[in-house]
């Protein structure tokens, strides 16, 4: 037996994103984002409504990085989806968090954040609210990478978002092999 929902946004895992823009005056913002993915092998798709002001931001400075919310900073993260920008000009401050420019868009690198895609602005669409970048540079902190130098996604711990009870979840338990284990079933 199956329960219907209706339409709701559920998909799992739903990653949570902190979009990190500058402003006219190169005052970094950032904040959280869950409804989004990689649409292409150098492309993000997000969806971010026009009132933002990371949304100014972007569309003014062509440029906006995405870090990846870990367990390790669960409340500043949901803080930076639950203040506005437009009204709270510190957010980032508030939350402790150091920011240094990215070398290759004019965007934001959050320092506590260890996995960061820095990305251009390739088109953002105001009716579905869909933005879309051109991934230019993936920058990850040594702290987080394994022997092998790959994402070890249990030190990582990126959070995800359940919108049906409001909560988020750390990843990192390994249950399979991509690309090996349906091999058995052939």
């Amino acid at each position: 037996m199956r329960k219907n929902f209706g339409v709701k946004p559920m998909v799992y895992p739903m990653p949570v994103f902190i979009i990190g823009t500058y402003d006219e005056n190169g005052v970094p913002n950032a904040m959280n984002a869950a409804w989004g993915g990689i649409s292409e092998e150098n492309e993000i798709s997000i969806c971010v409504s026009e009132d933002h002001k990371t949304t100014k931001n972007f569309l003014k400075s062509g440029a906006f990085t995405v870090s990846m919310a870990t367990a390790d900073y669960v409340a500043e993260c949901d803080y930076l989806g639950i203040a506005s920008g437009n009204s709270v000009t510190n957010k980032l401050e508030k939350c402790g968090f150091h920011t240094v420019k990215s070398e290759f868009v004019n965007a934001p690198v959050i320092v506590e954040l260890p996995m960061c895609i820095e990305c251009r602005l390739k088109s953002y669409d105001p009716d579905s609210c869909r933005l879309v970048g051109e991934i230019v540079n993936v920058s990850i902190d040594d702290s987080v990478l394994s022997e092998n130098g790959r994402v070890d996604v249990s030190v990582l711990r990126p959070i995800t978002y359940d919108s049906s009870n409001h909560k988020y979840i750390a990843l990192g338990e390994v249950v399979g092999n991509a690309f090996s284990d349906g091999k058995k079933i052939k």
